[in-house]
């Protein structure tokens, strides 16, 4: 999946815990996971061979820090997203997802003319390479349950219920939250 060759990475921290970012020779950012996830198309021995250079961080956590301040709704990053061209079309739709809102998977098979591919859109989804930036945590099951997300549900209850705040009152500080406690949508 990835060209080996110009690889480079950086760690920081968030409020979620650690995040890992992987961005090519151009600087066009390529994966942005939680330290503790896999890196598909990478070997171990490849992802610890890589040199950290905390510098290249800088421009992700700062708008990432300016996200969980709740001063920033969209993020405007280089990113090249990689995948088969369905995976890269819904990846794309999850971009049009506002912010405060969330759709079910069958809305997004539906948003791409592709209403049985429900399933299909689901394990898209799970594969995208960008978290928070391209904002899957924005999806769920047909009844609302909070469904399926690689960086584990209780980021994901903390991110809608964080994003839900801030829509409704334009206040952003940002609390770790567990599915149990949250009252969403």
């Amino acid at each position: 999946m990835f060209a080996y060759v110009g690889l480079r990475t950086a760690c920081f921290d968030t409020p979620l815990g650690v995040m890992r970012l992987l961005v090519d020779a151009q600087g066009a950012l390529l994966r942005l996971d939680f330290e503790e996830e896999t890196v598909h198309g990478l070997t171990p021995e490849q992802l610890a061979g890589l040199i950290p250079e905390p510098a290249l961080a800088e421009p992700v956590q700062e708008q990432l820090d300016a996200y969980f301040a709740g001063k920033r709704q969209q993020f405007d990053l280089p990113f090249s997203l990689q995948g088969t061209e369905f995976q890269q079309q819904v990846w794309q739709a999850l971009l049009t997802i506002p912010y405060g809102q969330t759709w079910t998977y069958g809305q997004m098979a539906e948003h791409l003319d592709r209403p049985k591919a429900v399933r299909a859109v689901g394990q898209a989804c799970g594969l995208n390479p960008i978290s928070i930036i391209v904002p899957c945590h924005r999806v769920q099951g047909a009844n609302g349950m909070l469904t399926g997300f690689s960086s584990g549900l209780h980021r994901k209850a903390s991110l809608l219920d964080f994003e839900r705040r801030v829509h409704l009152t334009g206040v952003g500080d940002f609390q770790l939250s567990m599915p149990a406690q949250l009252d969403l949508f």
